[in-house]
């Protein structure tokens, strides 16, 4: 058989030109077909973000891993936040890989949008630092952010954040890495400390005068009869505050106007965001949701439903 292939070109030119443009036809035919499967394979995932949110969070716990990031890591990522909300994807590399983070596009699930999640470098089965993760949605202009620093020990407040941003387009989910009772002190109380990644996120959203919208958690019995806590921080209550509560209150929910009456320890004045915002005039919402709330899948859905109509209409 060998030699049959062998004396293939052993015929007269003519034939041998013939063979030769037959196997660079056949060359040309498969790199196009694994150009196509390559391309096919590169394209962003698509991903159900409230159940990636769930896998990220299910390990979380009180002895998990956390050590506050440095001075260069929170500047990178400050920096590198900034060029992605400029739509500079390239440039935002370089800054965010000093804070031992990369991005990468992917798409939602249902909706379709692009969005850009910046993740540490190592991957999800890398040991974390426990710093987080940030979406930004490139589908539109950013204009305003859902924030939770208190994921698992403010049950259900990540899938909260997860299907706001899911459903109102223009944000940013800036999503804590670990429980808030991990590490020395209140290292990991990212809401109450300025030396988190989580908090340099917020700062370049505050210097873009973006609005915030931080959801927090509640026992029952810390504000009773009360669904959900309203609050500016320490700001002045604005349209943003009074929408919400407006629209929680349509919606049958028993909110507790943190500007009206006391609320008890739940009104986010000693909240380190809170403060940033109130101190530059940038619209912010703290909300605190009952753990009866928290527990109800359609409950949690009606609050962010309220939230949606919110967000739709910051930055217009």
């Amino acid at each position: 058989m060998w030699n049959t292939f062998l004396n293939c070109f052993a015929f007269e030119p003519r034939r041998r030109r013939f063979l030769a443009i037959t196997v660079v036809l056949a060359l040309g035919v498969s790199a196009t077909l694994m150009t196509l499967a390559l391309q096919d394979t590169g394209r962003p995932p698509r991903v159900d973000l409230e159940r990636q949110v769930s896998a990220y969070v299910a390990d979380f716990s009180r002895n998990g891993p956390y050590r506050p990031p440095g001075a260069a890591e929170r500047a990178g990522m400050s920096e590198g936040i900034t060029r992605l909300l400029d739509g500079r994807t390239d440039a935002a590399r370089g800054p965010l890989s000093r804070a031992g983070y990369r991005v990468r596009t992917v798409r939602l699930a249902g909706s379709g949008r692009w969005v850009a999640q910046v993740t540490e470098a190592g991957g999800r089965t890398a040991r974390r630092h426990g710093w987080g993760e940030v979406y930004i949605d490139l589908s539109s202009r950013v204009r305003w952010s859902a924030q939770v620093p208190h994921p698992v020990s403010d049950q259900h407040t990540e899938l909260m954040g997860a299907e706001l941003f899911s459903r109102a387009p223009g944000g940013v989910l800036v999503l804590a890495g670990a429980n808030r009772h991990v590490g020395r002190g209140n290292t990991a109380d990212v809401a109450h400390r300025e030396d988190s990644l989580f908090d340099a996120v917020c700062g370049a959203l505050t210097a873009r005068r973006i609005p915030g919208i931080q959801i927090h958690g509640f026992a029952d019995d810390s504000s009773p009869g009360n669904d959900v806590v309203a609050s500016p921080g320490p700001g002045r209550p604005g349209a943003l505050v009074r929408l919400a509560a407006r629209l929680l209150s349509a919606g049958g929910f028993e909110v507790c106007r943190a500007w009206r009456r006391d609320c008890g320890e739940l009104e986010g004045t000693t909240n380190v965001q809170a403060r940033r915002a109130a101190a530059r005039g940038v619209p912010f919402l703290h909300i605190e949701n009952s753990r009866s709330v928290r527990d109800s899948p359609r409950a949690r859905s009606r609050v962010v439903g309220a939230l949606v109509r919110v967000a739709t209409r910051l930055g217009r």
